[in-house]
Formats: C-alpha cells, structure tokens, sequence
C-alpha cells in the first residue's frame, strides 16, 4: 500500500507541476487569441443568455434549461475547494496566490466556451432530452470511439465514485466536529438523499441543482460582502498585498513567487476545471437554438467559481487578519476568520456551507458518471449498478479515510484532463466556426439557430 501511495504521489507531482498545469495555460491562451478574446468581449452576452435561461426553467419540457446545465455543471465545480482549497492556496502560496488564481480564471474561461460549445455539437438524443460531452465528441468529431472510452472510464471513476466518496467525508468530519453527529447515520442520511435525487434522472438532479446551487453561493457571497464592506478602509490594502506578493521583488528574491504562481494556478484549475472535461457533460443536456449560447453560458461559470465564490473566501481571510496570525489552515482557517468577524455562529453557517457545497458536487460528479456510463454501455442494468455504486461510495466516503483515494483521483482527474485537451485542440476550429455563424446571426439581428449536416441534433430539418 505504501509503495502505491508512493508512486500515485510522484505521478501527480509530474502531472500536475510539470505538464497538466502548462499544457492548460497554452491551450487557454490559444483559444483565447483564436476566439479573439471571447470571454472578456462578450461577457454582456453571457449574462444576457443567462437570464434568458433562467425564465426557460420555469417552461422548459423537452429537455434542460440552459440554467439547469449552468447549475449542474456548476453545482459540481463549486464544492468544499472554494472554501478550504483557497485558504489553503494562500497559506502554502501566499496572497499573491489569489493573483494567479484570477488570471487562470480569465485564461481558462475561452476553453470552457470551446468544450462546452463542441459538447453542444457533438450531442445525442435520449429519453430525458439529451446526453453528451469530451467522450461523444471524441467519437462522433475525431472517430476515436477507444479514446472516448479512455475518458469515460477515467471520468466515472474520478467524478462520479471517487470524488463523490471525499465530498462525503468533508460533510461527514464537519457534522461531526460541529455537532457531534455520528459519521455512520450521516453516511446512512447522505446515502438515502443522494439516492432519492440520483434515481429520479437528468431533471431531478437540475432541479435540485437549479434551487441548491444560488443558495449556496448566492448566501455565501453575501457574507464575503458584508466582511468587506465592515472592512471597507482595509480592502484597498488587501488588494495591495495580492498584488504585491504576486509581483514583489522580495518574493522573487525568496523564491516565493514560484510558490504563489503554483498554488494559485492549481487552485484555479481544480475548482473552475475548465479545459478538464467535466463541465461539456452538463452542458450537452440544454436545450438552445445554437452551440454557442451554451458555450458562452458555461464560460461564465467559470467567472462565477473562482472570480466570485473563491474571491469570497480570499477576501474574507485576508480582511479577517487571521492569515498569518496562527497556524490553523483549510476549513479551519476559514471557520476562525469568519468566527472572528461575526461571532461564535460563523463556526455553524460554516457547517452548513460546507452541506451544501459539498452535497451539491455529489448531485452534479453524479451525472457526469452516469452520461458516460452510458456512452460506453447503454444498457439500464450498467446504469443501476453505477447508481447503487454512488450511493455506496456516499456512506464508505462519509465513515472512512480517503487520502489514497484522494490521491488517486487527482491522477485520473490528470490523466482524463489531458485526454480532452487533446481532443479540443484538434476540433478547436468546429468551435470558432460556430461562434463565428453566431456572431453573423446576431448581425443580422436573428436569434442564432444552428444548422449542421453529419451531427444528430442539429441536421437541416
């Protein structure tokens, strides 16, 4: 066991130090210039689209709201990362950290449009409406039905078992330090919610994700604004210091600034994912006139994850003066620093936020799991085992020790990352050619509708 954990360690090292995090970053930039720069030249668009999404929840019948795939996808990226992992990233990396983890945000938002647009694309038709991601276009755009297989193995396996078990432990460890509730009836609790949502399909799992996902992150949010404003003569100093340890000659000098590009680079990249290949199966099941809206939608999210819900932690531990001030790191740092701005009830809401972030990428890891076990077998009985295996998997994670299993993931997360980005280089340009046909429509004053021969959902009717 030992020798495994060794070798899964240096493997993540490798990956993630020396390749993963360059690969993303070039690929990002290259999007970014080939895209001329849609993620900051059309951000009105995005919202726009977004809202429209909203009021077609509500009405929506065929298959999911644009919003629904929004919240799927993002119930998934939001999780316990955006609260420990940040705090985390400025305890080993400094604030500069919150730098870099903004700027990979920027950078990888023109990828989450790419992937997202292409799993618009390359999409099937289903019971529930629609299915798809990196795994159907692989097949379907580049022919390669083995690396689809490839990603849809390492994706369930990753997302919707192991990834699922470690949300569950982060809910089990924090009910039990808040209130001392036993680990085996929260396991049995989260196991019976986790399987009511997950057998009830694809409109289940958004509906609970559409009304969880803005209370979560909207609540939170809401705190992080009324620590910044009681601390409104601060905040132009905080952002001093981001920006200072991000750039400053001593922490050139201390080899610090290696430490801030890092951590915030992996940060960023762990909680928006964008470019790794998960958010595409959300945003395969709306229902929209044209790829793009969805590939602009999901670009937003990735904005919402780290420029919005991580900037809330950041702020809120570096305005709180608790940085530096102890040695406490992860949820802990974040319950002191909160405690100490609103009282001994910060140390609750912090519990329930935890519930809720964590629970809620139960429900989105989920369906990413599902959607490619039935890209490599159709066939219900594969779904229902993958199903008992969920919820399996929810009470092992929530009574047992997961590190190796942690470990593990960040490899298959690694590997199956680098398997989409390859995939979306090389069908990048179907991606620009459907922007490009959007952007023309729009000119003419339409509202863009997507014709495309040799693909599923979008032949010429």
């Amino acid at each position: 066991m030992e020798m495994l954990q060794s070798i899964v360690g240096v493997s993540n090292d490798i990956l993630w130090s020396y390749i993963l995090i360059g690969v993303l970053v070039l690929v990002g930039l290259y999007f970014t210039f080939r895209t001329k720069f849609v993620q900051f030249r059309m951000v009105g668009e995005m919202v726009r689209l977004l809202g429209d999404g909203v009021g077609d929840s509500v009405k929506q019948k065929k298959g999911i709201s644009s919003f629904g795939a929004f919240c799927i996808s993002t119930a998934s990226r939001v999780g316990t990362g955006n609260l420990a992992g940040v705090t985390i990233a400025i305890v080993t990396g400094g604030p500069g950290a919150v730098f870099w983890m903004w700027l990979i945000a920027l950078i990888g938002s023109a990828s989450a449009f790419v992937e997202a647009t292409l799993a618009q694309i390359y999409k099937i038709k289903d019971g529930d409406g629609y299915r798809g991601g990196p795994a159907y276009y692989m097949e379907k755009g580049l022919g390669q039905r083995w690396m689809g297989i490839l990603f849809a193995v390492l994706i369930t396996l990753c997302f919707g078992l192991v990834f699922n078990a470690v949300q569950a432990n982060t809910i089990s460890v924090s009910l039990n330090a808040a209130y001392g509730f036993d680990r085996n009836l929260i396991g049995l609790v989260l196991a019976a919610i986790s399987a009511y949502i997950i057998f009830g399909g694809v409109k289940r799992i958004a509906k609970t994700s559409e009304w969880m996902v803005p209370i979560m992150a909207g609540g939170y949010v809401l705190i992080a604004l009324y620590v910044v404003i009681v601390n409104i003569t601060e905040l132009p100093g905080v952002l001093a210091l981001i920006f200072k340890s991000a750039f400053g000659i001593e922490q050139v000098a201390g080899g610090a600034m290696g430490a801030a590009i890092m951590a915030g680079i992996k940060r960023g990249l762990f909680s928006n994912e964008a470019g790794m290949g998960s958010a595409p199966n959300a945003a395969a099941t709306a229902e929209v006139s044209h790829p793009a809206k969805q590939g602009l939608i999901q670009a937003l999210g990735v904005f919402v994850d780290t420029l919005i819900v991580c900037s809330a932690t950041a702020f809120i531990v570096l305005l709180s003066g608790q940085y530096g001030a102890s040695d406490l790191t992860g949820i802990e740092l974040l319950q002191s620093a909160l405690s100490s701005q609103l009282g001994a009830w910060a140390t609750h809401f912090v519990a329930v936020a935890v519930f809720l972030f964590a629970f809620s990428s139960v429900v989105g890891n989920y369906y990413y799991g599902e959607t490619n076990i039935e890209f490599i077998n159709s066939h219900k009985a594969w779904v229902l085992a993958f199903r008992l295996a969920v919820v399996g998997m929810v009470f092992f994670g929530s009574v047992a020790k997961v590190s190796l299993v942690w470990d593990l993931a960040d490899l298959f997360m690694a590997l199956m990352a680098l398997v989409n980005l390859i995939a979306i280089f090389l069908l990048g340009k179907v991606a620009f050619a459907a922007l490009k046909d959007y952007q023309e429509q729009k000119k003419q004053g339409k509202d863009p509708v997507y014709r495309a021969a040799g693909t599923e959902c979008w032949e010429e009717k």
